[in-house]
């Protein structure tokens, strides 16, 4: 078994730190909603789309370390791991903003990984080439059959349509009403995630 995983809105959840940055920059009102898509979808309607790139920047770039893990992906990875899991991130990521001052999005990335222990030998203690950031969708689906997955998690249906039948795709989805399509696994929590590829 080799389980992919995505980052961005499946490991990392930046709902809180949208919010909170377009709220400090006086772009929304504090009420609102907390999420990334509440926040993108006040400023669109504002006809206000360059703010919002410019927030993804600032978001994904220098303010990164401040964003939270998913509830559970660390104790569900940690317990992966000490059953023998074999596990890669496989994520697709501009190297720099579209927009706003130049920031490495992929060492931005990396030091929120470090930050929270996934290279830690006392913590997850993975290995760094276990990390894989694409500039293109295309080229995360080919880094994901290339590397062999068995099993994928990520919470764009687009990216699993992407892939090969024979790789097992599993929906994130933790506010889901319902199943993308009724063949994929819908993870709302990421304790369940261990059942969904076979484990008790």
């Amino acid at each position: 078994m080799l389980l992919g995983l995505d980052f961005d809105n499946t490991l990392i959840s930046y709902d809180r730190l949208f919010h909170k940055v377009a709220f400090e920059r006086a772009w929304i009102p504090e009420t609102v909603a907390p999420e990334k898509n509440a926040v993108r979808d006040y400023l669109r309607a504002a006809g206000r789309e360059d703010d919002w790139t410019l927030l993804q920047g600032i978001v994904y770039g220098s303010r990164i370390l401040e964003a939270e893990p998913y509830d559970g992906v660390l104790t569900t990875l940690d317990r992966l791991t000490r059953e023998g899991v074999a596990m890669r991130i496989v994520s697709h990521k501009t190297k720099t903003p579209y927009r706003g001052e130049p920031c490495d999005l992929h060492g931005a990335a990396r030091q929120w990984l470090d930050r929270q222990g996934f290279h830690d030998r006392r913590r997850l203690g993975w290995a760094e080439d276990a990390v894989f950031f694409e500039l293109t969708k295309q080229d995360k689906v080919a880094r994901i059959v290339e590397l062999g997955c068995t099993h994928y998690v990520d919470d764009l249906p687009e990216i699993l349509e992407m892939l090969p039948d024979h790789i097992g795709k599993i929906h994130f989805a933790p506010n889901a009403a319902a199943p993308a399509r009724p063949e994929w696994p819908t993870l709302r929590a990421w304790a369940a995630l261990p059942a969904l590829i076979g484990l008790s």
